[in-house]
């Protein structure tokens, strides 16, 4: 089925390319289940105790993550943090982790579905559920569009490999419009902004974080709310490092660390609003409280069976636009990190 976006061109050749895998991912084969270099899941018990010496490298997208746990006051992990890296990004992460040079990182649900699609080996180790849409669709400067009825016939702003792509499609789907309703632009997330700017594209799914600055910039924009949301916060880490089994019990106990932080920012906004989105995010306080007013309250299962019900959803949307090829996303979840998250929080924080 020709790519909306680029007609008489392969959607998978096209979307390959525009992920960066070198040499068509081996012929555009991709899927883990079909790469003879594919490394068989551990699923050997969890050391009690982190041996000595162990270190992580983590992401830290926009160095949220060490600031955090520096205001919440976790200083003494029972690990070295090798390097805490700025990436976030779902592709990024996948080249970070081929390169060796990430070993854990916070995603949406999308990025390890990608991941298999590609042939890389990760599993999730993590899930923090989302209940509020975290994004919202911003439109360029001067239109018209109100609706997402009103998508029809316009350029989408379109990432395959981040949340932002999966947000779009379910909206889609949810309004009754087929994907050649629209023109999918491919872009990364990073480029949206400069996309509505300059009049490229006519819709952007914009992360509530980036919204008011760009609305208090562009008069003439606005904004379109949706109750679609991306279900899925998530830790996960390649195949290659949770079967060391001295980094998989850093990661075991890093999970904790990671819940609790999420508790503390969502308890304590006054602070994260001075120090994180004024401090470092250059945006004024009443943007940072517009932020905080729509924060997802944490909430971390003790079983995964909603999230895994919905990343399979998640992967049969692609599958049937093409994106990627249909396959069990059960095989994406290291059962072995299930409850660790949930125990670390109070109860109103398990769901």
């Amino acid at each position: 089925m020709p790519s909306p976006a680029l007609p008489g061109l392969d959607r998978r050749l096209f979307l390959t390319s525009l992920l960066g895998v070198t040499a068509a991912a081996a012929g555009l084969s991709g899927c883990a289940d079909s790469s003879a270099a594919a490394e068989e899941a551990s699923d050997a018990p969890l050391a009690s105790k982190v041996p000595a010496g162990t270190s992580l490298k983590i992401a830290s997208y926009q160095n949220a993550q060490q600031l955090q746990f520096k205001l919440a006051g976790f200083r003494d992990l029972p690990f070295k943090v090798a390097n805490w890296l700025n990436i976030g990004a779902g592709p990024d992460v996948i080249n970070a982790f081929r390169a060796k040079s990430l070993e854990v990182a916070n995603n949406a649900g999308i990025p390890p579905i990608q991941a298999h699609y590609q042939g890389f080996d990760a599993k999730i180790v993590a899930i923090n559920i989302t209940r509020k849409p975290n994004y919202l669709f911003a439109t360029k400067p001067g239109s018209d569009i109100r609706t997402v009825a009103d998508f029809k016939g316009k350029r989408l702003a379109f990432s395959q490999g981040q949340a932002q792509g999966v947000v779009l499609l379910r909206a889609l789907k949810k309004a009754g419009l087929a994907y050649d309703d629209v023109e999918l632009v491919p872009l990364t997330s990073n480029q949206f902004l400069t996309a509505l700017q300059s009049g490229q594209v006519d819709i952007a799914p914009l992360a509530n974080t980036q919204a008011p600055a760009y609305l208090a910039q562009y008069k003439s924009a606005r904004t379109i709310t949706t109750d679609v949301v991306d279900l899925l916060n998530l830790l996960w880490a390649p195949v290659s490092v949770l079967n060391d089994k001295a980094k998989a019990a850093a990661i075991a106990a890093y999970i904790p660390y990671w819940a609790k932080g999420q508790v503390w920012t969502y308890e304590h906004p006054d602070q994260w609003n001075e120090q994180f989105y004024v401090g470092t995010q250059n945006l004024t306080l009443p943007q940072a409280k517009a932020i905080t007013a729509l924060a997802n309250k944490p909430l971390f299962p003790p079983r995964w069976d909603e999230a895994i019900r919905w990343e399979q959803e998640t992967a049969d949307l692609l599958a049937e636009g093409g994106f990627v090829k249909k396959f069990d996303v059960s095989e994406l979840f290291d059962h072995r990190f299930e409850s660790l998250a949930a125990k670390a929080v109070p109860a109103e924080y398990r769901r």
